[in-house]
């Protein structure tokens, strides 16, 4: 797609991952990053049909944005696991990291990205997108935020509570 043609976002976004049950995600936007990651209080590996998967957990709620600790309950998910690699962080620490497919929806695209599960408690934003998600369709505005709306009417955003999951 020709830059001309490319979506406009913001530095932050509301993204939906209809795949894993989210309907609302606060997302990082980062070029610098090359994959794509979603927080997650817990994971498991198990074995599908032959095929290596993984399950997560994660707990929705109000954060600090939203006005408070608000606890809604916690969202179960499994994906086959599509492959398992380092990932250095922007501190330049490096882990081993499980990646999955999934269905990610923003500014009314609907498009297949590859995630990584990681602890992201001591980070602003439960998901950072990176530049694989994006590259072809979109481009960033630095000086702006939320370019895409709000979460949907009823939908339970994920956001960072103000206190970890024990």
């Amino acid at each position: 797609m020709p830059s001309a043609e490319r979506i406009v976002l913001g530095w932050r976004e509301w993204v939906a991952l209809p795949a894993l049950g989210l309907a609302a995600v606060r997302a990082k936007v980062d070029s610098g990053a090359r994959t794509s990651a979603l927080h997650v209080d817990r994971q498991w590996r198990f074995v599908e049909g032959g095929a290596p998967w993984v399950g997560f957990s994660l707990t929705p709620g109000a954060g600090e944005e939203a006005g408070g600790d608000t606890v809604v309950g916690t969202v179960e998910a499994a994906a086959p696991v599509i492959d398992e690699r380092e990932v250095t962080d922007s501190g330049g620490h490096t882990t081993r990291r499980v990646f999955l497919r999934t269905t990610m929806r923003l500014a009314g695209i609907e498009r297949e990205i590859e995630i990584n599960l990681s602890d992201r408690r001591g980070m602003l934003f439960p998901m950072l997108l990176g530049r694989t998600a994006i590259a072809t369709a979109f481009t960033i505005d630095p000086a702006r935020s939320f370019l895409h709306g709000r979460p949907p009417a009823g939908a339970v955003p994920l956001l960072h509570r103000r206190s970890p999951t024990p």
